[in-house]
């Protein structure tokens, strides 16, 4: 039995409390909100985002971090915007060298720094495994089968996460591309909101199946020109989380996307979700990336555009399709052809 400290009482954070202490775990919930954990704690039910799933009287949700001081290992599961603060909050706290694993997906808005360089800044000496894939919480805390990577510069540290789940529900291979499976699962929000934009616009299948194709193609171009492996974005934490995300009804991106498609403002459309739309923010800083380092991204290119409201959808997807002829392939996957 570990002792687990999950900072987050989202969505994501509820469901692997519910799952690791299913497996015997001992869990402490942290939230932002003491009203919000007062609710939960109550029901015990995070009713708002997992409504029906109850949370085991043995998980403890708390206002504070104190119980980090005893955690085996601490695991952030906020949004994008909350890794910093989260991170903050366990410092001083969670003894040192103990491991900090993270759910979360995205790049920090205006540092544009991936998530294990804000942990480091926060918490120095601590090891940190990303943890990511195809997982939505939805599922994953009703007991359905899920296969994530976690992947970490410490193998020992990537390897506890690993060992957290053996022999249950959830299956987690070790991965040494830290950059990769990060830039994998905060990249492919932005395709998911692109995925769902022309399915709002009442395209199909092989529209939707050339832009997943596509943006895998940029995502590497990106993630590769940032020190990631090639093969890692064909792994869980690149087209395993892309399929996922651009194709479940649980996916908040995408029905962001719908809801552009059919006709409203991003604004507007991101107020219908009534939740974080991390491929809003990881847009506007993979778009900012790709100029900085002189990365052609021409899907992120127009999904900025249409955010900033340069462009609508059809005016996007015209954009696209009538981009300069050249060879499918390119240096990221069989050499550079034109």
């Amino acid at each position: 039995m570990a002792k687990l400290m999950i900072m987050g009482a989202g969505g994501m954070g509820t469901a692997l409390a519910v799952a690791f202490s299913q497996m015997g775990h001992q869990v402490w919930l942290w939230g932002w909100s003491a009203e919000e954990n007062a609710a939960i704690r109550a029901a015990r039910e995070n009713v708002p985002l997992l409504k029906g799933v109850k949370i085991p009287e043995e998980v403890e949700i708390v206002d504070t971090a104190e119980a980090a001081a005893c955690c085996d290992l601490a695991l952030i599961a906020t949004p994008t915007i909350g890794v910093r603060g989260a991170a903050g909050t366990l410092r001083g706290v969670l003894p040192a060298g103990r491991p900090v694993a993270c759910t979360s997906k995205g790049l920090e808005p205006k540092t544009l720094l991936p998530l294990h360089e804000v942990a480091a800044q926060e918490l120095p000496g601590h090891p940190f495994v990303a943890l990511s894939g195809p997982s939505h919480a939805e599922e994953l805390s009703r007991g359905i089968p899920t296969v994530l990577a976690a992947a970490s510069h410490s193998l020992a540290a990537a390897q506890q996460v690993q060992e957290l789940t053996e022999g249950t529900h959830i299956r987690i291979y070790t991965n040494d591309d830290l950059m990769g499976v990060e830039l994998g699962g905060a990249l492919k929000n932005v395709i998911a909101f692109a995925s769902g934009v022309i399915d709002g616009m009442g395209y199909g299948d092989n529209t939707k199946a050339a832009l997943m194709t596509r943006g895998l193609t940029e995502i590497a171009r990106l993630g590769t020109r940032m020190g990631a492996r090639a093969e890692t974005f064909a792994g869980l934490a690149g087209v395993g989380d892309l399929i996922v995300t651009c194709c479940s009804q649980h996916s908040r991106n995408h029905r962001c996307g719908v809801y552009v498609g059919e006709g409203l403002t991003v604004k507007e459309a991101i107020a219908k979700v009534g939740m974080t739309v991390e491929g809003v923010t990881a847009a506007l800083c993979a778009h900012e990336l790709a100029e900085k380092l002189g990365v052609e991204m021409p899907i992120t290119e127009q999904i900025y555009r249409l955010i900033e409201g340069e462009v609508t959808a059809r005016q996007a997807v015209a954009a696209l399709l009538g981009r300069p002829q050249r060879h499918e392939s390119e240096t990221n996957w069989l050499g550079e052809i034109g």
